[in-house]
């Protein structure tokens, strides 16, 4: 495996371990404020991401290849909000400021489901970073390795709060600093396994890299829509959250197009 595609697996791995990290020296937990305006600019970084990283090159490959742009569009973007809308109906998980959990029933303690509802939503970002940079290593004109890491450096900053939504509420809760930084390790730990997969499976089947990508898209769009907006948008009135939406979501532009 090129070194580049290691580098680009990692990468976003690297920003929650770093995000995680801030147990060690933040005392307390987030402040609510704080908490929405990371949640709002991680939202932000997905929605880019989505469009210019993955739905964009997914239409051009589809063209290159013969087919109708739109097709591996739309039937990739549903087969992945389907994906998710299925693992959100069966996995056990809890999220922030939320008693009630969600999925099937399950006797696990409340710092493992908090930890299980990263994870889920840290399963379409390791997919996406793994798609393109296996149509980079296919030798795709559509993605360059600037646009690769790209994705992977957006990735990475946006994996930064969630690393921290994770450890320091969890260190607020009465969590040891060790204990709190592992389980915010352990819930980006689910990217590189599913960017792995995803390179190993567009290898399988280089044809269906199109849907792979706008699978992919379709799994980001429904973790943004489904949890990051509410919980940017909760509690009392407040615009910081639309706001680092923005600024997120122009980051990740910058990016695409700066690197890309």
């Amino acid at each position: 495996m090129r070194i580049e595609v290691i580098q680009g697996v990692l990468l976003p791995f690297l920003g929650t371990i770093l995000g995680a990290g801030c147990v060690f020296f933040m005392r307390g937990g987030l402040r609510p404020m704080l908490q929405r305006a990371l949640t709002g600019f991680a939202a932000g970084v997905m929605v880019a991401a989505s469009i210019w990283s993955l739905l964009v090159p997914a239409m051009e490959q589809a063209a290159d290849m013969g087919q109708p742009a739109f097709l591996p569009a739309v039937l990739g973007f549903w087969l992945g909000i389907l994906f998710l809308l299925a693992l959100d109906r069966t996995v056990p998980h809890l999220h922030q400021d939320s008693s009630q959990p969600e999925g099937l029933h399950a006797q696990l303690k409340r710092t493992t489901m908090l930890v299980l509802a990263v994870t889920l939503h840290n399963i379409p970002e390791g997919m996406a970073v793994g798609a393109v940079l296996a149509g980079w290593a296919a030798g795709e004109q559509t993605i360059s390795l600037a646009g690769a890491l790209a994705l992977s450096i957006g990735i990475a900053i946006q994996n930064f709060p969630e690393g921290a939504i994770i450890s320091m509420p969890l260190r607020g809760a009465g969590t040891r600093r060790r204990r709190a930084f592992l389980y915010g390790v352990l819930s980006g730990a689910v990217e590189p396994i599913a960017a792995l997969l995803t390179i190993w499976a567009a290898g399988l089947i280089l044809p269906a890299l199109p849907y792979l990508l706008s699978f992919a898209a379709g799994a980001m769009v429904y973790v943004v829509v489904e949890e990051l907006v509410p919980e940017a948008s909760a509690g009392a009135h407040s615009n910081l959250g639309t706001l680092f939406f923005a600024f997120g979501f122009t980051l990740m532009l910058w990016l695409d197009v700066a690197l890309g």
